[in-house]
């Protein structure tokens, strides 16, 4: 065998080598992300099934809660109202509108389809923390304690936004919409469905706007944004903002947008807090590696 054939020889193993190698390494990923999936999937049915024996009380308590005119919301509204004299229009005492089922398994999938959201919402830190598990190692010791408090931010926020939706948003959207009538020949009856989905949807919505500060923390550190770009672009982003809370308040009056805008500038501002830091810290981290 020539001296060429050879080293062809040995290259052709070193590369099938490599090859093996990867392909090993990559599967050796998946069979741990496929562990880090199982356990999160248990959880959840854990969580689940909690709420399917305790529906009575998710029911009426969580779910129903927005649609009672002693909701903890429209209570603190009367309140507000008689003390700076604002009138009786501010205080909600009857959300009308009736609420029923015309599916035969309507109900039945109710309960299933609302303890498995509910139970996914309470599992929504140890699924970030399982995810925070998986990727932990593939990172460096600086991105290890940058991100090291990803998961207590991520769930804080999104807790925040989940309950900012469900006391404020959607009360206030659900009660536009059940007093809002084009005619009084026309009756509100609701489907449990449209309820539930109206409530759900303006709930996680709102949690997961609230996540905004974490994926500009992913951006900058990415460098992908900057907090010059986002001063410049606030005019924008006030636009943006009000065409959201227009979007997830599904109401034209200027009050409950407001309501609903305030939150998401002041996510704004601390968006640009987060990313000014970050970026001091890159700038930090190349003088101290030009200097040494």
């Amino acid at each position: 065998m020539s001296k060429e054939r050879k080293t062809d020889l040995v290259k052709s193993v070193k590369e099938k080598g490599k090859t093996i190698e990867a392909e090993m390494s990559f599967f050796d990923h998946l069979a741990e992300l496929r562990i880090h999936l199982v356990r999160s999937s248990i959880a959840v049915v854990i969580l689940t099934s909690i709420c399917f024996f305790y529906y009575d009380f998710l029911f009426d308590t969580i779910i129903m809660g927005p649609h009672k005119p002693t909701f903890w919301t429209y209570r603190m509204m009367c309140k507000v109202g008689e003390y700076f004299n604002m009138g009786p229009g501010f205080c909600i005492t009857n959300i009308p509108g009736k609420i029923i089922n015309t599916e035969m398994a309507g109900q039945f999938t109710l309960q299933i389809n609302s303890a498995l959201m509910t139970g996914l919402v309470l599992g929504f830190p140890y699924l970030l923390w399982e995810v925070w598990r998986f990727i932990k190692p593939a990172l460096k010791d600086a991105e290890k304690k940058s991100a090291s408090g990803f998961v207590l931010y991520a769930s804080f926020l999104f807790i925040i936004g989940i309950m900012f939706g469900y006391f404020i948003v959607a009360p206030l959207s659900i009660n536009f919409l059940s007093n809002y009538s084009i005619s009084p020949d026309i009756e509100n009856t609701i489907t449990i469905d449209s309820y539930f989905s109206s409530v759900a949807t303006l709930t996680l919505c709102t949690g997961a706007i609230f996540e905004l500060p974490i994926v500009i923390y992913i951006l900058s550190q990415l460098g992908i944004m900057t907090p010059t770009f986002m001063k410049e672009k606030r005019r924008y982003a006030v636009v943006l903002i009000l065409i959201i809370a227009a979007i997830v308040t599904p109401t034209p009056d200027i009050p409950t947008m407001l309501t609903v805008s305030l939150p998401l500038f002041l996510l704004y501002e601390v968006s640009i807090t987060v990313s000014g830091r970050v970026l001091k810290k890159k700038q930090k981290a190349e003088k101290e590696f030009f200097e040494n």
